[in-house]
């Protein structure tokens, strides 16, 4: 972003209100007290001296020089401590923001009227559109799959965020209303103790995570967040639908699945294996079988109906005479202590036989999740032909929803795998000689897939993505190598294609026509009810063609093979592989899922949730709610037909000025990124190399070894994270600008407002660039550009810049950047200077270790130190990584 004059500034601390600033004092003066006490008042005036300082940079009273001098001017090692002092603000920053948030949801849903982007909201609506037959209907079919990856994009260390939700559970308690002066004293006392701890926390990991720790990361998530907040969105919908939840069988089904990369994804990650995936799935079903276990149990607790007010049916007494008969100790020790109570000794016996479940007790446990939903709807009829509606209708239900969304197995552990090594594994086999060890890996991963399903059942894990998919012989190969590994005893599969670069979107309708002819295709869909999932990768679409035009494309792309899928009565799914950051189809997922195609939406939207997607979205159970709803909110609306006329009016109607657009933003984009010597000097102007020292994750960070030749051999994670570390955010803008100039030449200013009014997509981009320029900033972005020594590069950067952020201004009719979206705007505007004081540190970092060849090893290593301690904090400033 051009630098914020002082009077927006002001404008935007003025404007923040007064429990968040209230917040951010607290938070700000227990860290300062915290960096004073472990290294003396002198660290804390360094600190305060620089955040002084680029604060006066931002209102033009001193110059980015003078910035850099000081941030120069310490010794390494003091450097690297302040480098931890604004990493941690930030962190502090971030919690009071998510408590804010939080405290706004809860006052929007504090009366009568539907909240913005709730069910709610989208029922009353579709009721009024269509009629109750309609929305009858599009409920019936609704589905909803997140689907968790592990792509490295988390740059906190697991200890870093489980520090940070202490935090937050004390300034919870900090700030409950009614509390008394000794106990928000002794929850001041916490709440300092807790950040204490967050600053002696090391930022940084020391070891590399392998995919196991990967897959218990993301297991916090499901026990904190999911398993419980999934039957509130559920009670939510049924609330909207009809009076009186909670008294009568529901009209809310469960139709959220959660899906899983994360043990299962093994495309360029040689750390997958087979081993890896089966015990991913025991993870999964450790941890789901546990919550299970612990929610029929409480509910049980509290089931103390007598039956002399509340009488069993035939059905249930049977059911307990039966199970006395086969556990005669467990079942009369229940009758014990809970004598008269049948429908609470049911519960008991429901929770031992989980447990059993877990433990593999075959004795007792259940074979199947429909063995289970058989037993606990034995109870809820029971209660409800008793009469005790509230209590059949209640948790009970609650727990009957969740063992409908998760099953025994969590989430459906998908496996992805490149079609190159398909290829090869079935060159090897044919040729009949010797296998290599990843063609056996390959049939190794496929007899893991049969023993998932013969344990957990289909549903624990048949999808099979296929990257890389370019003929329908990729997809193909999948059944043949299932074959080779197990014969008739082959597991089901469902083969997804993944179709990724700008080539393969467009050839997308061709190799889905000869898939659906190939023999074990054709078998499945007669099995499925013609179901078919089709992947769209958004990040390597985006890194090859540039923001504009993969956006372009990929919707072109959607809306053919949603053409193609109603004239070939296939029910298709499109899975869309979108990122967190803007440069990799990131942004507001609600808005995204209402600028699709017509018709590609059809009441199912599945996604990934990738790395600081997951918990910035399920960390807490008030916001992962809200997210929920507006994904649901915006797919119900997606699918009617009002809207899916709308958006196809607009698509014709701007057809020719989207081509263009398309044409001259990738034609710029291409020019910049395949000149000869761009990949060598994005490596030098940007941390790529050093973020792969980061730790993030199982995967390695490029293709091959070495400095990267060419965008082909770097991954586009690194790619968008290196890009928002130099304060350019190139990914999520280049290009747009020559893209809107090419159409502004042929006169086409207004059909290109009209476009931002009239087509959801078009706005949707241009949002999503207006973002991504505001989180840019040009002074200290050329620093980092001049490091590569090529100044034609950075001309062109910066021209395009210009370009793009006058054109968006004028498209879009605002002043400034955000002017629409104050919240956005004034969560940027404050975090800029902060952030500045990082890149400053970084900066002074990184021209040191290229500079340099000959510094000592020690040196180097304090450098490199404080090169990724920078980067660790402005990601959290950023609020994103890749």
């Amino acid at each position: 972003m051009a630098s914020i004059s002082p009077a927006e500034r002001h404008s935007a601390v003025t404007e923040m209100p007064d429990d968040l600033r209230a917040d951010v004092r607290l938070l700000g003066e227990l860290l300062g007290q915290v960096i004073a006490e472990h290294g003396g008042p002198e660290l804390l005036a360094d600190v305060e001296r620089l955040r002084k300082a680029v604060i006066a940079a931002r209102r033009r009273e001193v110059s980015g020089d003078e910035v850099a001098a000081l941030a120069s001017s310490w010794p390494v090692d003091r450097a690297v401590q302040i480098a931890r002092a604004f990493t941690c603000y930030f962190h502090l920053v971030n919690l009071a923001e998510e408590h804010y948030r939080i405290r706004i949801l809860r006052a929007r849903d504090s009366d009568n009227v539907p909240v913005p982007e709730s069910l709610a909201q989208a029922v009353r609506d579709l009721k009024d559109d269509l009629g109750e037959e309609e929305l009858n209907r599009l409920v019936a079919g609704l589905e909803f799959r997140p689907v968790l990856t592990a792509h490295p994009t988390e740059a906190r260390r697991r200890a870093v965020v489980t520090a940070i939700q202490r935090v937050s559970a004390q300034l919870d308690l900090y700030n409950t209303p009614g509390r008394g002066a000794a106990e928000r004293d002794e929850a001041r006392r916490r709440l300092l103790e807790e950040i204490d701890l967050l600053w002696r926390t090391h930022q940084l990991r020391h070891t590399k995570l392998d995919p196991l720790d990967e897959v218990r990361t993301a297991m916090a998530a499901f026990d904190e967040t999911l398993f419980r907040v999934v039957p509130f969105i559920y009670r939510s919908l049924d609330a909207a639908l009809e009076p009186g939840t909670g008294t009568r069988v529901p009209r809310s089904r469960a139709y959220i699945r959660y899906g899983s990369w994360i043990g299962g994804d093994r495309d360029g990650n040689p750390n997958v294996t087979a081993k890896v995936t089966r015990e991913a799935v025991l993870i999964h079903a450790e941890h789901v079988l546990v919550a299970l276990e612990t929610a029929a149990t409480r509910i049980a607790r509290t089931l103390t109906l007598a039956s002399a007010y509340t009488s069993p049916s035939e059905q249930l007494r049977a059911a307990l005479a039966q199970a006395e008969g086969d556990f005669p100790d467990l079942v009369s020790e229940m009758a014990t202590r809970s004598p008269q109570e049948p429908h609470r000794q049911w519960l008991l016996f429901v929770a031992a036989r989980i447990a059993a479940t877990r433990r593999r007790d075959l004795d007792l446990a259940y074979l199947s999740p429909a063995d289970l939903l058989a037993d606990l709807r034995l109870a809820q009829d029971s209660l409800r032909e008793a009469g005790a509606v509230r209590q059949a209708f209640g948790e009970l239900q609650n727990l009957i929803w969740q063992v409908e969304t998760f099953g025994f197995h969590l989430a459906e552990l998908e496996v992805r795998q490149h079609s190159q090594v398909h290829a090869e594994a079935l060159a090897e086999l044919k040729a009949g000689k010797g296998r290599s060890e990843r063609t056996e890996e390959v049939l190794a991963t496929i007899r893991t897939i049969a023993w998932i399903q013969e344990r957990f059942g289909v549903k624990a894990c048949s999808r099979y993505v296929v990257s890389f998919t370019r003929s329908a012989q990729d997809v193909v190969a999948v059944y043949e190598l299932a074959r080779h590994a197990l014969g008739d005893r082959a597991p089901v599969l469902d083969v997804v294609p993944l179709f990724e670069s700008g080539e393969d979107l467009d050839n997308s309708v061709a190799v889905l026509a000869g898939m659906v002819a190939a023999e074990p295709v054709q078998r499945r869909l007669a099995a499925n009810g013609r179901r078919l999932e089709v992947m769209l990768g958004y990040s390597d679409s985006a890194k090859e063609l540039g923001p504009a035009a993969a956006t372009l494309r990929l919707y072109d792309a959607q809306a053919a093979l949603a053409a193609w899928a109603a004239d070939n009565d296939i029910r298709l799914t499109l899975f869309h592989g979108r990122g967190g950051a803007l440069g990799r189809g990131g942004g507001p997922a609600n808005r995204a899922v209402l600028a699709q195609a017509p018709g590609s939406v059809a009441g199912r939207f599945k996604v990934t949730e990738q790395g600081e997607v997951i918990f910035a979205r399920y960390g807490h159970q008030a916001i992962a709610r809200r997210h929920i709803e507006q994904v649901t909110n915006a797919v119900l609306l997606a699918s009617t037909s009002t809207v899916e006329s709308r958006t196809a009016e607009a698509a014709a109607k701007f057809r020719h000025l989207a081509g263009q657009v398309a044409t001259a933003s990738e034609h710029a984009y291409r020019a910049l990124t395949e000149a000869p010597g761009f990949p060598e000097w994005f490596a030098l102007v940007s941390p790529l190399e050093e973020i792969g020292s980061l730790r993030l994750g199982s995967r390695p960070a490029r293709r091959g070894l070495g400095a990267p030749k060419s965008l082909d051999d770097l991954r586009a994670i690194p790619w968008v994270f290196a890009w928002a570390q130099t304060r350019v955010n190139l990914p999520g803008w280049y290009g747009l600008g020559s893209g809107l100039s090419a159409v502004l030449e042929s006169g086409g200013r207004a059909e290109l407002q009209s476009a931002y009014q009239e087509w959801p997509l078009f706005a949707s981009l241009l949002d999503n660039v207006e973002m991504s320029l505001a989180k840019t900033d040009r002074s200290i972005a050329t620093r980092y550009l001049a490091l590569g020594g090529r100044d034609d590069f950075t001309k062109q950067v910066l021209v395009e810049y210009d370009l793009t952020r006058k054109l968006v201004l004028e498209i879009t009719g605002h002043s400034r950047l955000l002017e629409s979206r104050r919240v956005l705007s004034r969560a940027v505007q404050l975090r800029d200077p902060y952030v500045d004081a990082l890149s400053h540190l970084q900066l002074r970092a990184l021209s040191a270790l290229r500079s340099a060849d000959g510094l000592p090893e020690e040196e180097r290593e304090r450098l490199s130190t404080l090169l990724l301690l920078s980067v660790n904090g402005v990601a959290a400033g950023l609020q994103n990584t890749g």
